[in-house]
């Protein structure tokens, strides 16, 4: 499976007021209707593997071929997607998790290059609780502190194999609530923690490499309050894994990295173009 970070989110600057008001909301409150947990339960767990996804725009054309890379290292998930543009660009997201006795991310990081010069990058390190992010155009580089609750906090691919792990409990109508770090945009690129409510939006078909598959669609969608909404666009991802199972990861559509970026799409099966999403009735 590929994606990119999911639910980092934008704070323009409005002035202090502003800052202030959406600084005390921004960690939102958890909702009735959505369950938290506080310990994700290993139900699927993941192996080795290696495929050959490429990335699109929403519109299907393919924009870049990518390598997936997977295997279990000293106890440990370790994964490594990249994705090689024409022009010589590239991203490179990797990603270590822990799968007994919960699952629980360690580390997630994202690049993007040109040739060999890092133009972005962005880490996470969940056991000390430290984001950075680097801008190279901006000569910008921050370093911060941030409260991560372990087992509960995941970033990039780490909500896929959430997905997967909490696949049956959504299916059956659940909502539960996570939590991804984010970075705002130029000129802060200050990491913030923010609560995101999974759930499950139907049964849908879609054209991929010459064939027609299946695949439940999972949506992560950030809790930004009202007050926040006034400044903020923060575009929800959606991923979708195989039907019937095992649910492995099947596509992926968000922006980039930062929600300003640009919205796109990730397919596990690489083709000329990627084919659009119809819904179906469920048989299961």
């Amino acid at each position: 499976m590929v994606q990119a970070s999911v639910s980092p989110f934008a704070i323009p600057v409005e002035g202090m007021l502003v800052k202030k008001l959406i600084g005390r909301f921004l960690i939102f409150a958890a909702g009735f209707y959505a369950t938290s947990i506080f310990a994700l339960e290993v139900t699927e767990p993941a192996a080795a593997a290696h495929g050959y996804p490429a990335l699109y725009n929403l519109d299907g054309k393919k924009l870049a071929d990518g390598e997936f890379r997977q295997w279990v290292e000293d106890h440990l998930l370790q994964i490594v997607i990249t994705y090689k543009f024409p022009d010589g660009g590239s991203f490179e997201e990797k990603a270590r998790c822990r799968q007994q006795p919960e699952l629980i991310q360690e580390h997630w990081s994202w690049k993007e290059l040109k040739g060999e010069r890092v133009q972005r990058e962005f880490n996470v390190d969940f056991l000390s609780g430290t984001a950075t992010a680097h801008i190279s155009k901006d000569n910008k580089d921050v370093s911060d502190k941030v409260d991560i609750e372990k087992g509960r906090t995941f970033a990039g691919f780490g909500f896929t194999l959430a997905l997967s792990n909490l696949r049956k409990r959504l299916l059956r109508g659940e909502q539960v609530q996570l939590k991804t770090v984010g970075f705002s945009p130029f000129p802060t690129l200050k990491p913030q923690v923010v609560t995101v409510k999974l759930s499950h939006g139907g049964l849908d078909r879609m054209r991929m490499s010459g064939r027609s598959l299946k695949g439940d669609r999972f949506i992560v969608h950030p809790e930004v309050p009202a007050i926040a909404k006034l400044f903020i666009t923060v575009p929800d991802t959606k991923v979708w894994l195989t039907n019937p199972v095992p649910a492995g990861f099947l596509r992926w559509e968000g922006a980039i990295l930062l929600p300003n970026d640009q919205l796109i799409r990730v397919d596990l099966l690489p083709g000329t173009n990627s084919g659009s999403v119809e819904p179906v009735e469920s048989k299961r």
